[in-house]
């Protein structure tokens, strides 16, 4: 407990010296870093905040340190998560390689690839995509149709992805392709590391009802890929991918949780100011309790969450508890902007204009956009199969 205690007490000055004053406050949505060779910074703190976090190794606080990870204990990382929420901290870096492939590469990369591709991902050099959902395979993701033959001392692939997020600002994309059509549904399927600059390799936003345009279809045409770039076996790659769907969903799960990017401000600040109060209060009673249902639910899920993570310090992997916080915390997070939405009154119903605050459009755009929560990283459908079945235990 001593050492724990000691902990607690040096992370609190460290933070208290090293956190610019701006990363204490809710993270807008456009201020998020989620790192690369083309990462633009609008506020010069964020990225400031990154370096000091990742020559830490804070970015991956359980990560080994070997690699630049943190190397911390289960107590030390839930230490380090608390005092960073004391003083509102903002996460320092995000993505798909913190999240995903990173505990992958450590679950199931060679030594070679963790050397090559931990220490980028740590300190936000490199940005990676998924390459997993195509036209014809979304929900029912085995039947997946890229293709990949081995050639000599390198793979050839041709194929088709689709709801590639952020593709077009990522650097590199790590994919699910068939390297065995004549194999099993769910077998003949591998894991590859693919480099978004190689020739044949070409990404197209989509845009959104939102207005933006997060995801992308990718198409890989007669791509290049070396043989050292597969993760795990070749024809084993299903179950590499249904472990990182399991952290992927973890990670969703994590838009739950306070402090994650919602608004400008906190919705019942965006109530006050919108209704007005009476003796501190939101001056709508109606409004007041939407609010305080949600600040209430966040909180248990929170709660929640924080248990979990106290059961699995053997070390066990996500599992399927991972598609009831996915599920739930998508649900969170639409009745969250549905909060936001109320909350802003009229200023809501902007799209543009110079007489609607430039704030109140964004969120409206986030709202709009928090309807794909329930879509991506398995549909909700998909994590209440997973949930009756492998959870609670059903008949099917």
């Amino acid at each position: 407990m001593a050492v724990v205690d000691n902990f607690r007490a040096e992370t609190r000055v460290w933070l208290e010296a090293n956190c610019p004053a701006s990363m204490r406050t809710p993270m807008p949505t456009d201020e998020g870093s989620s790192g690369g060779l083309r990462a633009e910074y609008k506020n010069p703190e964020t990225k400031i905040w990154l370096d000091r976090m990742s020559a830490k190794g804070w970015t991956t606080p359980t990560w080994p340190a070997e690699y630049g990870g943190g190397g911390l204990g289960k107590d030390e990382a839930m230490v380090l998560e608390e005092e960073m929420r004391a003083i509102g901290c903002r996460s320092p870096l995000s993505g798909m390689g913190i999240s995903m492939l990173g505990p992958v590469l450590l679950e199931y990369g060679t030594e070679a690839q963790r050397v090559e591709h931990l220490p980028a991902i740590i300190k936000g050099e490199i940005r990676w995509c998924q390459g997993y959902s195509e036209p014809g395979a979304g929900s029912d993701l085995a039947g997946l149709q890229t293709r990949a033959v081995l050639q000599g001392d390198h793979y050839l692939v041709n194929g088709h992805k689709i709801w590639t997020s952020n593709a077009h600002l990522s650097d590199k994309i790590f994919c699910l392709v068939r390297t065995d059509p004549a194999a099993k549904k769910h077998e003949g399927i591998s894991f590859l590391l693919i480099d978004m600059a190689w020739e044949g390799v070409r990404a197209r936003p989509i845009t959104l009802i939102s207005g933006y345009s997060v995801f992308c279809e990718t198409f890989l045409e007669n791509v290049r890929v070396p043989a050292g770039n597969l993760v795990g076996e070749n024809n084993k790659g299903w179950t590499i991918a249904k472990r990182l769907l399991e952290h992927e969903r973890k990670g969703i799960g994590g838009i739950g949780a306070p402090g994650a990017p919602t608004a400008d401000k906190p919705v019942y600040v965006i109530a006050k100011d919108a209704v007005g109060e009476v003796d501190g209060k939101i001056a709508d009673p109606a409004l007041r309790n939407q609010i305080s249902v949600q600040l209430m639910n966040t909180h248990a899920f929170q709660l929640t969450r924080r248990r979990a993570a106290e059961a699995s310090e053997a070390g066990q992997p996500p599992g399927p508890m991972s598609a009831m916080f996915k599920y739930y915390a998508t649900e969170l997070n639409k009745t969250r902007y549905e909060a936001v939405l109320a909350a802003g009154g009229d200023q809501m119903l902007g799209w543009e204009g110079g007489e609607y605050d430039p704030n109140h459009l964004r969120n409206t755009r986030e709202w709009l956009r928090s309807k794909a929560n329930t879509i991506e990283g398995g549909t909700s459908e998909v994590q209440l199969n997973i949930i009756a079945k492998r959870v609670l235990g059903l008949p099917d």
